[in-house]
């Protein structure tokens, strides 16, 4: 592709490799350096004048180093003179933030979104917001997509006639049941109540899965503690197997192990908008199948580059 520079900070490299894999395209080096009084210092190598830059940066822990890293690409691209500043933000992990549900507390969603702008950033392109209102967070375009599709074509390998999407709670109930209509089953959800800290409960769950193979979609497993809540529900309604799904793996402290370790879990599938804790998967857990959206985001990168309709990815089956 002409005219394209594509960056990526620390956060994920081989997935903005494989990005790059499919445009065609080099991944341009970038210099992450640190000062001794532990200020960091990012340098671009390679030319920026006039281009559409596109800088590569899913926000994983340490988030904040992450996104002071992306923070200082956005600016280095802008003094460099780019045309046009594209954050590819696989995982925007301060979409969780997007409420104010106590006294005294910062919307860090539309904080962090200012922040992207006032560095450079003209354009965003993300992958499953946490919440429908972060997309209103930023001044400036939002390319928003999901991973239902690439979730969709792995489960249509397995028999379906008698399988149910279930959501872990109302919240995300509605890309459930988009994600059940890509695969022609019926969906349900848990009635799931949060307290302090990160101990929640799911009383109940809505819609018929006694006796059903379930396939428990939500947009990221952090803890995991939501998921096994739920799990503890299914079984008490004789649910026959369960599979686990999500777009962001995050599988923190332990989390992939608690699920694996679970016996009715036949299999945890996730995306790589995040790298897999200690680069696990299939071959070591025996659950984990992690699937790709670089194609996607390769395709959408070369659909903002030459202003083509990206919405039209999320068209027919």
């Amino acid at each position: 592709m002409r005219d394209i520079a594509v960056f990526s900070g620390s956060a994920h490299p081989t997935l903005a490799a494989e990005i790059c894999t499919h445009l065609a395209t080099p991944l341009n080096p970038v210099r992450v350096s640190r000062f001794a009084n532990d200020c960091l210092e990012v340098q671009l190598q390679a030319n920026c004048r006039e281009r559409d830059v596109f800088l590569v940066q899913p926000l994983v822990a340490p988030v904040q180093e992450h996104l002071v890293e992306l923070l200082m690409m956005c600016d280095a691209a802008r003094g460099a003179s780019a045309a046009r500043i594209t954050v590819v933000v696989p995982h925007y992990a301060y979409a969780r933030s997007d409420k104010k549900d106590a006294p005294r507390i910062s919307l860090g969603g539309r904080l962090v979104a200012d922040l992207l702008v006032a560095a450079g950033a003209d354009r965003v392109l993300a992958m499953t917001l946490h919440s429908p209102q972060v997309h209103g967070f930023f001044s400036i375009p939002v390319d928003h997509l999901h991973a239902l599709r690439e979730l969709a074509k792995h489960f249509r390998h397995y028999d379906l006639t008698n399988t149910t999407v279930v959501s872990p709670d109302l919240g995300n109930a509605k890309e459930a049941a988009a994600f059940a209509r890509l695969l022609g089953v019926p969906v349900a959800a848990g009635a799931k109540q949060r307290f302090a800290g990160d101990s929640v409960a799911i009383s109940s769950v809505i819609g018929e899965v006694r006796g059903r193979d379930v396939i428990v979609l939500d947009d990221e497993i952090a803890k995991g503690s939501t998921v096994i809540e739920l799990l503890d529900r299914l079984r008490e309604l004789g649910v026959r197997s369960v599979r686990v799904a999500c777009t962001h793996g995050l599988f923190a402290a332990g989390a992939l192990k608690r699920l694996s370790d679970q016996p009715d879990v036949v299999e945890i599938v996730c995306t790589n908008t995040v790298p897999t804790p200690g680069g696990e998967s299939r071959e070591n857990t025996g659950k984990l199948a992690v699937l790709s959206i670089a194609p996607a985001l390769a395709e959408a990168m070369r659909r903002i580059h030459n202003g083509e309709s990206v919405s039209a990815l999320f068209e027919g089956p």
